[in-house]
């Protein structure tokens, strides 16, 4: 199994980061959650104060949540806190960036951040977490990734490009060393679920209306004419979470 890690482009991060307000809605329903072995890994033992940051639709949060874990979500996008706030309302949820976390020093025991990432800035995040966390605190970063061994996962990211899995793993100071691991596991979805995945991608939102109906068309057919997938109304689609956790240095 190879993962490739591709940079971002600067120059369009932030249109595409800022893309999914609109969407939330549909990235409510399309998104998957993450593997329980993950979030095993990612937490520190006992029962520590974690930060959902760059929290979306509040789907990893909700998981932490039924943990019976402290959790507070962080998210910059008025339109995406606004469906947490729904999906999730018995959790603190806060406007806010990773480069501007509007909770005090040291007032985490981790900080939690799935499938976002490669919209941060690094050199400006790394220092604002470590902020936030207790000395020896715990980041995490993880990502949901299709897994193209199959083959008709493989003819669906040729289909609709980018898996949003262009990443970057580079965390910095004031944290230590990357530990990296991956869990295989999958979902169970629909025809409709899976559309709702592919339309909430951010490179998907971005198209012209026509040139999104046109790509949306090409996995209706997929879905009609693969053997793995015509005429049934549920099927497996194969994840690889990828996850990354570091501690503040003491």
């Amino acid at each position: 199994m190879c993962l490739i890690v591709k940079v971002v482009d600067m120059s369009d991060r932030a249109a595409h980061a800022s893309s999914f307000g609109p969407a939330a809605e549909i990235y409510e329903r399309g998104r998957p959650s993450y593997p329980a072995a993950a979030l095993d890994w990612l937490l520190p033992a006992g029962t520590p104060r974690v930060v959902d940051l760059g929290a979306g639709t509040g789907k990893l949060t909700r998981q932490i949540r039924d943990r019976g874990l402290s959790v507070t979500a962080v998210e910059p996008s008025e339109g995406m806190i606004a469906q947490l706030k729904r999906s999730v309302p018995d959790v603190a949820a806060l406007l806010g960036s990773a480069e501007s976390i509007p909770l005090p020093d040291g007032s985490a025991d981790a900080v939690l951040v799935a499938q976002a990432w490669h919209w941060m800035d690094p050199e400006r995040a790394a220092p604002e977490i470590g902020r936030v966390l207790t000395p020896g605190g715990r980041l995490g970063l993880l990502w949901n990734l299709r897994d193209e061994r199959s083959n008709w996962v493989r003819r669906l990211g040729e289909i609709i490009g980018s898996q949003e899995s262009d990443r970057e793993t580079a965390v910095g100071a004031p944290f230590g060393p990357l530990e990296i691991t991956h869990f295989e596991w999958t979902e169970t979805i629909g025809p409709e679920r899976l559309i709702d995945m592919v339309a909430s991608r951010s490179h998907v939102i971005l198209l012209d209306p026509g040139d999104r109906a046109a790509l949306l068309s090409e996995v209706r057919r997929l879905m009609a004419t693969h053997p793995d997938l015509v005429g049934r109304t549920e099927f497996e689609l194969p994840y690889i979470t990828e996850c990354v956790r570091t501690t503040v240095r003491p």
